[in-house]
């Protein structure tokens, strides 16, 4: 009975982790850039404990391990902001961020001006372009940002957004504010397209989510009051052993 609880117990652990990652999916349902995550678990046995006094094959003792998060990169829907500095991006590329703590990714494309005159992203971060972050004078007007990232104003080219890929995107690596870093070197993406005047939404679609937070709800609910029930009996038979005469 008592290992009868404690798988329970990793299964109320897994269900838990499993809302908290729905919850954070659509609390960021308008977040520019935002991936939906969901998580990874899987079965792990016992490499000794065993119930030996049962018949069949469910002798061994199984437990649900939570191993990570499988992110998902398709694209968001695009909405349009008319914001000159604004950009979205079809395709697997990424937005070169300068940070603190080096370079980072995003596909956050809500970009504006500092105070001098750089373009960054909505955390002050600089976008960097192939020659470094790009850089407005004061007077300038006209921004037009073409479809390969090349920008350019009434004082013309000022730069071109670099933009970059990854072989295999699924080892970078979150690190909040729509950033990613990734211990792979990125190559210079070549499938993508950049538009002006949009940015790429969250791809979380809030009815899957509310779906699956109601169908996990219930099982949720459904496991509590099994192990209740384990509870309760266990407490009677040791009620019943206490009551039973020497």
């Amino acid at each position: 009975m008592e290992n009868t609880l404690l798988i329970g117990i990793s299964r109320q652990a897994t269900l838990e982790r499993k809302l908290d990652v729905i919850a954070n999916n659509l609390a960021n349902l308008r977040t520019a850039g935002y991936k939906s995550e969901d998580p990874v678990f899987e079965e792990f046995i016992m490499p000794t404990a065993s119930i030996n006094d049962v018949q069949g094959r469910d002798k061994s003792l199984s437990y649900v391990v939570d191993t990570g998060l499988l992110r998902d990169f398709s694209t968001g829907q695009l909405e349009r902001t008319d914001n000159d500095f604004d950009v979205a991006i079809s395709g697997e590329g990424w937005l070169v961020i300068e940070s603190p703590e080096g370079e980072r990714y995003s596909r956050n494309g809500e970009l504006t001006l500092n105070s001098n005159g750089e373009l960054v992203t909505n955390q002050g971060y600089r976008v960097l372009g192939d020659a470094g972050p790009i850089v407005f004078g004061p007077t300038e007007t006209n921004v037009v940002i073409a479809g390969d990232g090349t920008i350019s104003s009434s004082e013309g080219v000022r730069g071109k957004l670099r933009v970059v890929e990854f072989e295999d995107q699924s080892n970078l690596l979150k690190e909040g504010d729509s950033l990613y870093s990734s211990e792979d070197d990125p190559r210079p993406a070549t499938d993508f397209q950049v538009t002006q005047g949009m940015i790429e939404r969250s791809n979380v679609r809030a009815i899957v989510e509310t779906a699956r937070m109601i169908e996990v709800t219930r099982a949720y609910v459904s496991n509590a009051k099994m192990m209740e029930k384990l509870s309760e009996l266990r407490r009677s038979s040791i009620q019943r052993l206490a009551e039973t005469p020497a």
